[in-house]
């Protein structure tokens, strides 16, 4: 088992064993053969970059409910046949906290259509364009796609990702999904 251990920052010490994430989000990617669903943020946390469609949890709202609720705002897509496939938790130097759980969702219906925060599109799961992506998704997306679960630790200062750690293992229910 992994020993997250304790770091350095430079506003103190960030342990890992007792870190708790300021908030939570989702983020889903959608399959459709071999394409994916991934979004062109234009707003909000993380404007300019690509991804899966998400947002924050809100209170009282289950992991589960806000994927159906952000993806059909950011995307107009319903989405079913979900499945969790990771747990992200992302530090930065500043102090915040962020855990993110990763869905894959296989079925939908629905149009897509563009919003005020994003522009989707669907490309082929050999075309990811990680260059323009998050630079923590090459560690982690490639597995969660190929049926694998994953638990990952970031480190971030800004946009620069100064530490991370992935452990995946094989999904329960990869045989019958990708």
């Amino acid at each position: 088992m992994f020993k997250r251990g304790t770091f350095a920052l430079p506003e103190g010490r960030l342990d890992w064993d007792r870190y708790t994430p300021t908030e939570r989000a989702v983020t889903c990617y959608t399959l459709r053969s071999d394409d994916l669903l991934l979004i062109h943020k234009k707003r909000g946390l993380g404007a300019g970059k690509v991804n899966g469609p998400g947002g924050r949890i809100e209170a009282g709202e289950t992991a589960h409910e806000a994927v159906v609720r952000e993806v059909s705002e950011e995307v107009g897509l319903h989405v079913s046949r979900i499945e969790r496939r990771a747990l992200l938790h992302f530090a930065f130097v500043d102090g915040y906290n962020l855990d993110v759980e990763a869905f894959v969702a296989h079925e939908y219906r629905g149009s897509l259509v563009e919003t005020d925060e994003a522009d989707p599109f669907w490309c082929k799961r050999s075309e990811i364009p990680f260059k323009q992506m998050w630079a923590d998704d090459i560690t982690w997306l490639p597995l969660i796609l190929d049926g694998y679960s994953v638990e990952g630790w970031f480190l971030f200062d800004g946009d620069a990702m100064l530490w991370s750690r992935v452990e995946s293992r094989l999904s329960e229910n990869s045989a019958s999904s990708l």
